[in-house]
């Protein structure tokens, strides 16, 4: 459950690991690889058996790819971990890449000379992206293939398995839904355009079945596949031994259970040339896409029917969300009220408070994980907005600093994400201006109004006004979904630049601007918000949605210049302390009842 603090980013890895590589692709005849930070189910979190990316490089990112050639190599990431990449691997060996200024296939394409033989796990890539390696590898006169072998796995000797942990019944009470129906509902949408689906992502098939797992860390989910057809029959592939006869009485009678190697019989079995199957190639495996095609089916374009349906949670998911976060808020202000009696001894280092604030968490009796590896950055590491404290890295409070933390828990009922940014010591005015300007943006976002079908796209700029106003921004999404006793991120609604799907009734989001100075500090404030339903206001003509705050926590006054708030921004902020407190404070001992008092003390304009 709680966070491994060992330093595993090691850059002799690749200075040991790469070489071998490039002799094990002669072996194999390929002149270079493509590898991603992926496993064949398509989700976030993967277990250490799929950990490629980090055991060739070294590089502990959640995201990222790299191309390995026999002259030149690099590494891809996004805007998340360019600070923490360029420490975590060799640099003479493998050039950092940012993701969003050039793409794999746009430095193959300025790398490939034309010849080379370039392989992929056809397991790790979809569809979509396939196409556009092939697309690069054949305007530079290269041939992209396929690998029998990964050329990893033949050189990781003590390559772990994959997880065999058991997979348990999620009750009714707080699924919302019968299995049955969820699958009745997920081929009624497509029974009219096609004979089956096939689900990979381990959120998804928890979803649909009912179910959880526990096979990769900070997650509840099962690794395992589905088929569902449009009779609303369905096949959940998995290793049997993780079944036991609870479970398997639980799901429901139209299901079939099947292991891993049966899949490509009963695909052949369930396809033909009068058999489409529904695929959403931006998910499904290369592999299982060639296996239909082989089989003559063919293939419709569209996304994973469970994404949007699964986003669009239901009264006892949001009620479920809403006891996991006043759970979580009696923790954080423990958590909190710990941090401030302790700042000024001078003995506090991330390690520390890390592990403080999951005792806190797990002292609720119904911790099942953490949501992921917390980010507690003191001073500069704040600036690091994906930063993984570790033994190695482990840094000591400083006075007059700012300390960002940002945390979550996997409870039974909810998944929760938080940030809080909090002064050590005296702030100064630049803290103060900066906090105060992310602050203004989290407000912004959390007052909006908004009509059906508005994207994230367009409410993105609220967050980022106050910062642009001065010449700043930060350089990630200012929300993604959260699921329900599922994944920390949850797509596919996103409150971002990039941010292109309709904002729905349930949906439940993060709202986290930031702003990171690098070498000194950084600053995030984030909140969880769920999409109210669309009401007409008095005087109106269209239904407008707004946003519910789930997460009851104080947000440090410290660090605000009351100057640049206006009268509805102090007023959101009163009202807001006032419900932390009112829903709280009845559960604290005493002395942080005291402590959460003066926290939440109305502010006055300046």
């Amino acid at each position: 459950m709680f966070q491994d603090f060992s330093d595993t980013a090691n850059p002799d890895q690749g200075r040991l690991r790469i070489p071998l590589l490039r002799e094990q692709l002669k072996t194999q005849g390929l002149d270079g690889f493509i590898m991603s930070r992926a496993d064949e189910f398509g989700g976030e979190n993967i277990a250490p058996y799929a950990e490629r990316l980090e055991w060739l490089t070294g590089f502990t990112g959640s995201a990222g790819s790299a191309v390995i050639l026999e002259k030149s190599a690099a590494i891809f990431v996004d805007g998340r971990y360019t600070l923490q990449v360029q420490d975590q691997v060799d640099t003479k060996l493998l050039t950092p890449v940012a993701i969003l200024e050039k793409s794999v296939s746009q430095w193959l394409s300025g790398t490939l000379e034309g010849g080379e033989t370039i392989g992929f796990d056809p397991w790790l890539y979809t569809q979509s992206a396939v196409d556009r390696f092939r697309k690069t590898c054949e305007e530079k006169g290269a041939t992209l293939v396929v690998c029998e072998t990964n050329p990893v796995d033949a050189i990781w000797t003590d390559h772990p398995i994959r997880p065999q942990n058991p997979i348990v019944p999620h009750p009714m009470e707080l699924a919302g839904e019968p299995s049955e129906d969820k699958l009745g509902k997920i081929a009624k949408g497509f029974a009219s355009k096609a004979h089956a689906t096939f689900i990979t992502q381990g959120d998804s098939i928890a979803w649909l079945f009912n179910i959880r797992g526990s096979d990769v860390a900070c997650a509840p989910l099962p690794l395992a596949f589905a088929i569902v057809r449009a009779d609303a029959t369905a096949y959940l592939f998995t290793d049997l031994a993780k079944l036991p006869d609870e479970t398997r009485a639980h799901l429901p009678t139209q299901v079939t259970i099947a292991p891993f190697e049966d899949l490509p019989a009963i695909i052949a079995a369930l396809s033909g040339p009068d058999k489409s199957w529904m695929l959403d190639e931006t998910i499904v495996p290369f592999a299982i896409k060639t296996m239909i095609e082989d089989a003559g089916s063919p293939i419709i374009k569209a996304a994973d029917p469970c994404l949007k349906p699964k986003a669009i949670k239901n009264a006892a998911e949001l009620e479920g969300m809403r006891k996991a976060h006043h759970r979580d808020g009696l923790a954080m202000c423990q958590f909190l009220h710990w941090l401030d009696t302790m700042a000024p001894t001078d003995t506090l280092d991330e390690i520390a408070a890390t592990k403080a604030l999951e005792e806190f968490r797990a002292s609720t009796g119904c911790l099942k994980d953490i949501s992921f590896d917390t980010i507690a950055g003191a001073g500069p590491n704040g600036a690091i907005v994906h930063y993984r404290v570790t033994e190695a890295t482990n840094r000591k409070f400083d006075q007059n600093s700012l300390f960002l933390i940002d945390s979550g828990g996997q409870y039974p009922d909810g998944t929760t994400d938080i940030t809080r940014t909090i002064a050590i010591g005296t702030p100064d005015a630049e803290m103060k201006d900066r906090f105060t300007r992310v602050l203004k943006g989290m407000i912004a976002l959390t007052l909006a109004r908004f009509p059906a079908d508005t994207k994230g796209i367009q409410l993105d700029t609220l967050a980022r006004q106050p910062l642009w106003e001065v010449g700043l921004d930060y350089a990630h999404g200012t929300g993604h979904g959260v699921g329900s006793y599922l994944c920390c991120h949850e797509g596919p609604q996103s409150i971002s630049k990039r941010g292109g799907v309709a904002l729905e009734e349930g949906n439940v989001l993060s709202n986290e601007p930031g702003y990171y100075k690098t070498g000194a500090w950084g600053i995030r404030i984030e909140n969880l918000i769920t999409v109210t339903k669309a009401e007409t206001i008095a005087g109106g003509e269209l239904p407008i949605h707004g946003f519910e705050t789930l997460t009851l926590c104080p947000i440090d006054q410290r660090l605000i210049d009351v100057s640049l708030l206006d009268e509805r921004e102090i007023g959101w902020l009163n009202d807001y302390h006032e419900q932390v407190f009112a829903e709280l404070s009845a559960e604290l001992p005493e002395d942080v009842r005291a402590w959460l008092a003066q926290a939440t003390k109305p502010i006055h304009a300046a």
